[in-house]
């Protein structure tokens, strides 16, 4: 069968695609505008900057994904390398002193359940080539539509959600962690509190909603750290840059630094073989082509 090609593909591609520190972390939030793309972004730059190689995956169409936010012009994306032949070096847009490498693949997480086999097996392939000597692989997820990466984890990958104080964040996250663990069995979440007043305030919010999911779903989930409100921040956006990059003494650039630590304590899986780009991709190949 050709699925089956697709799978002895990847499964010589694992050994290939990740080496023993390699951690594919996804970012994701319950919709836009709680600050994922942002923390993804500054979490990049500051993992950069501590001597990582660092890939993101932009899986955002939208005007505030990582290639806006940061001022970069996206011709081509992966599914210009599936289809059309493009080199990754044509594709893969890099960011600033820190060299940040970024892939969009948005279309090509869309366009999933029409590739052949061919096309799949050239999509791991792509991401063997970009992602072969990199230690931390970001993920900028979306989680508001039914294809997304997110969903095609191993229950025991890593998932860092970020979230706000507001009460509706809170609701709409509950739902989210809810949903990931009933439909995709995910039982880890960290969780990262954004634009609190303080650390106190936001452990506050991360201890209401820990209580609960503990409660009624049996998860785990751990608090990450806190990202401040931080005019500074703000203004880092507008300029299209990591506030790092623009304000390296911010109280924003110092909890991005205390995010990237502790995120590199978090285990890893398990399982090695549940771990990595091709991994994770195989899994969302399989799961859209049940529902064809």
């Amino acid at each position: 069968m050709q699925l089956e090609r697709v799978t002895d593909q990847a499964e010589g591609l694992r050994r290939l695609l990740v080496r023993a520190s390699t951690r594919v972390i996804t970012v994701a939030a319950a919709r836009a505008g709680f600050g994922a793309t942002s923390v993804v972004v500054n979490l990049a730059a500051s993992l950069a900057r501590a001597g990582k190689e660092v890939l993101i995956l932009d899986e955002s169409q939208s005007l505030d994904n990582v290639s806006n936010m940061l001022a970069l012009k996206s011709r081509h994306d992966l599914l210009h390398a599936i289809r059309c032949g493009k080199s990754m070096r044509e594709i893969m847009l890099h960011d600033g002193p820190q060299n940040i490498r970024i892939l969009p693949v948005a279309r090509a997480i869309q366009a999933l359940p029409t590739l052949c086999a061919q096309e799949r097996e050239h999509l791991l392939e792509s991401l063997a080539e970009v992602s072969c000597d990199v230690d931390v692989v970001l993920v900028d997820a979306t989680t508001y539509r039914d294809t997304d990466i997110t969903g095609s984890l191993a229950p025991n990958q890593p998932l860092m959600l970020v979230m706000n104080s507001t009460p509706s964040a809170i609701t709409e996250s509950y739902a989210l962690i809810k949903r990931m663990a009933m439909q995709d069995g995910h039982q880890h979440f960290g969780i990262v509190v954004n634009k609190a007043c303080n650390e106190q305030a936001a452990r506050l919010v991360f201890g209401n909603m820990a209580q609960v999911a503990r409660q009624h779903l049996q998860v785990c989930v751990e608090y990450l750290g806190y990202i401040p409100f931080d005019e500074k921040l703000k203004r880092a956006a507008q300029l299209g840059r990591p506030v790092l990059d623009v304000f390296p003494a911010a109280q924003s650039t110092l909890a991005f630094g205390d995010l990237g630590r502790n995120l590199m304590l978090l285990p890893t899986a398990v399982n090695k073989e549940s771990g990595g780009l091709a991994n994770i991709m195989q899994r969302l190949i399989r799961q859209v082509s049940t529902l064809n």
